[in-house]
Parts: structure tokens; C-alpha cells; sequence
């Protein structure tokens, strides 16, 4: 039985993360951990609840984490030093912050994993994205989310970007004299590619990797309408991850 503590549970990824591990025969939810008075779900009396990470001191395996950017570091660094493998879905670690939690989690040989997205598809999109900027460098990612979101670009955007810049010479696009006539039209620039954010009622979480060539194009896309869709890469993180030694990022490490 691997036992889990749920940081940011009260939100809506939190929330459904609460319900798959108490749903799973493998799973049991020994802790949750966040700042709200109330909780919206319905706890087992043996769960226990935690309001600052002062407080926590508890016999667990898995620290899976939907909490808020600002949060998410110290959250981790925290997991790691109390031995509970962390299970980050939470956006927002610098490459510096990403660089000593792996120096960390390396020192007391822990198991852990950061995921820009747990979607199935979204992890096939980006696989698949690497694979055409091989023989198409001219890109442009469009990622689409809910008005709620407090970050931008999304977490698996930039990561996107980063897998098509590993593959792809590093070049500006489009007309070297063209004139921005409304400021940040062209979106943020990563290594060249053009990343857009949009953000609008009534989305959950979407990605459209263009590409253009001579004569051509071809678009990637991928299109989450349910939350409820993370929940079995969740599921496979918390199962396979005590097995490792080392903090991974992106979930198609541990598929």
C-alpha cells in the first residue's frame, strides 16, 4: 500500500487527485496539506490535515502536489528532505530551482517527479512535436487555457519549446525587419519560438504546435476537456515512482 499526502487539495486538480487515490486499492491517503480553512471534499476520519508544513510529521511514501507557483518550490524541497517521493503537477520551478531539487533528491537518492502535464495526449503532443521539428524548424506553439490560470506560458508549452530546441538550429522567425504596432503581438520568444497564451472562460487546457515549411504545414494539437483525464498519469506517477533514484521531469520518463 503506497501512502500519499495531497498538497493543494481543496483546488480542482487537488480534488480529483483526492477522489482517484481514495478510489485506488493500492493507494491510501494518509495526509492532505493546504491553507484553506473549509474543505469542499469528504475525508476519511484517518486522513489527517495539515495547514503549514511545520505541522506535518507523518509516515508517508508520495507527495503529490497541485498547489501554486510560489508554493511549489519550498513544497518539494521540503518532500525531498523528509523522505516523501514528490509528485509535482504544479507549474511554475525556475530551471535553477529544478536543477537543486534534483541535486537534492540525487543526495538522499529519492525517487521524484516534476510533470508539465499528466495528460496522455499531451505527452504524446510533445513527443510527437520533437520528432517534426527535425525536418520542420519553422514553429509556433498556441496554448489555451482557463481564465483562471495564473501563470503563462503553461508549463507544458515551455516544455514543449524546450524539446523542439533541442532538435532545432536556433534562429529568429519570420521578417528579421518586422515592427511589433501593439506591444507583445508576437507572443514570448523562446529560443526563437513564438509562444501565445490564451486564456477565456469555458476552456480547461489546450496546445497547438504549428509548423511551417515550403508549400506545407502541419499542426499538432491537443485538447483536455476533463481534469478527470490527468488522473491516470497521476495514478502510474504514485506507482512507479518510490522505484527510482533520482527526480525526473516529464511523465513519459515513467511510462
Amino acid at each position: 500500500m503506497t501512502k500519499v499526502i495531497i498538497a493543494g487539495y481543496n483546488g480542482k486538480m487537488g480534488q480529483k487527485a483526492v477522489k482517484m487515490v481514495q478510489q485506488h486499492d493500492g493507494f491510501e491517503l494518509v495526509a492532505v496539506y493546504g491553507l484553506e480553512e473549509k474543505t469542499a471534499i469528504e475525508l476519511d476520519t484517518t486522513t489527517k490535515i495539515f495547514k503549514s508544513l511545520d505541522e506535518i510529521d507523518i509516515d508517508a511514501d508520495v507527495w503529490v502536489d497541485f498547489t501554486v507557483p510560489s508554493a511549489v518550490y519550498e513544497n518539494a524541497k521540503f518532500a525531498i528532505n523528509h523522505g516523501y517521493s514528490p509528485v509535482i503537477g504544479t507549474t511554475g520551478l525556475t530551471d535553477e530551482q529544478i536543477s537543486e531539487l534534483k541535486q537534492l533528491a540525487a543526495e538522499k537518492k529519492l525517487g521524484g517527479l516534476i510533470a508539465p502535464n499528466f495528460g496522455i495526449s499531451a505527452v504524446l503532443l510533445m513527443q510527437f512535436a520533437q520528432q517534426a521539428a527535425k525536418y520542420m524548424p519553422d514553429v509556433e506553439i498556441i496554448e489555451m487555457h482557463h481564465d483562471q490560470k495564473v501563470d503563462a506560458p503553461s508549463g507544458t508549452a515551455l516544455s514543449t519549446a524546450k524539446l523542439i530546441s533541442k532538435v532545432r538550429p536556433s534562429h529568429e522567425q519570420g521578417n528579421p525587419n518586422e515592427k511589433e504596432t501593439l506591444a507583445h503581438v508576437r507572443g514570448g520568444d523562446f529560443d526563437g519560438i513564438r509562444i501565445h497564451a490564451v486564456r477565456l472562460p469555458g476552456l480547461v487546457a489546450h496546445e497547438q504546435v504549428m509548423f511551417g515549411s515550403l508549400g506545407e504545414g502541419l499542426t499538432i494539437r491537443q485538447d483536455t476537456f476533463d481534469r478527470e483525464s490527468f488522473m491516470s498519469g497521476v495514478a502510474i506517477a504514485i506507482e512507479k515512482i518510490t522505484d527510482y533514484h533520482e527526480l525526473l521531469v516529464g511523465l513519459e520518463n515513467v511510462l
